[in-house]
């Protein structure tokens, strides 16, 4: 099974006096046009995909993603909004409708997702409060044997290199979710966004990752080399329940193991 993910792409709205518009606007296309060669099963967007969370720069992120072969997911970030995500997007499937959080779980797939909201209106820091984590824990005890993606925009651990320290509001939140899914053995990682930057680490028994933003204006760290090209990440998971993870350059041929 191949994961792409995608994060930080902070749309905004089109015909705006802001060069960065038409420039983001082609850093996802040019992803998404790359995802469809190269092929993935799904696709996890790990938040802030609007710069403001307004409705046209959803309608943005909906068009440029319809183009994907593949299904995708959303999570939110800090400067989502989630009443009009929700609303541009309430025909998909896993949708949360009538919850406090845009929590849900995708069952489709060799691999189960979790989608993970860390986000309080108004918050730049995460959140993962008590009800949250007891979402996740009741939904990780339901599938106990079904290797398990976690994905959600806040890192819940420090990533110095992008100056994010004490990313969460209250740091016992970020303990507490640690704790957490440092119970439930089938979890193979946790993807994030939110630094802009590519950070991997060891993590509650299993192993979180950061990518950098496909918005090449505000992404951090990546190689010179790379010069203006948009990335994501490609996670493949294979049969013997490896999850193997590689930097995607847009417009690049994918070149064999």
């Amino acid at each position: 099974m191949r994961i792409a993910q995608i994060s930080d792409t902070h749309l905004l709205a089109p015909g705006i006096d802001d060069p960065a518009q038409e420039t983001r606007a082609e850093n996802l296309r040019a992803c998404v046009a790359d995802i469809n060669r190269k092929g993935a099963d799904a696709v996890v967007h790990t938040g802030d995909s609007t710069q403001n969370g307004e409705g046209e720069e959803y309608e943005l992120l909906r068009e440029i993603l319809s183009d994907l072969d593949a299904p995708y997911f959303l999570v939110p970030g800090n400067r989502d909004r989630f009443a009009v995500l929700r609303e541009i997007f309430a025909d998909l499937p896993y949708m949360p409708s009538g919850s406090e959080f845009f929590h849900y779980a995708v069952d489709d797939f060799p691999m189960r997702l979790i989608g993970l909201d860390s986000v309080v209106p108004g918050v730049r820091k995460g959140v993962f409060c008590a009800d949250r984590i007891a979402w996740l824990d009741d939904a990780l005890a339901q599938q106990p044997g079904r290797p398990t993606l976690l994905f959600m925009h806040h890192p819940p651990f420090d990533v110095p290199q992008a100056g994010y320290t004490d990313g969460y509001q209250d740091a016992a939140d970020a303990d507490a979710l640690t704790q957490a899914v440092g119970r439930h053995e089938q979890v193979v990682r946790l993807l994030c966004g939110h630094v802009h930057c590519l950070h991997g680490e060891k993590w509650a028994g299993a192993v979180a990752t950061t990518m950098p933003s496909v918005a090449v204006d505000v992404r951090k760290g990546v190689a010179p080399e790379i010069g203006n090209a948009p990335v994501y990440m490609l996670h493949e998971y294979s049969d013997s329940g490896d999850l193997d993870s590689a930097l995607q350059v847009a417009g690049v041929p994918e070149r064999d193991a």
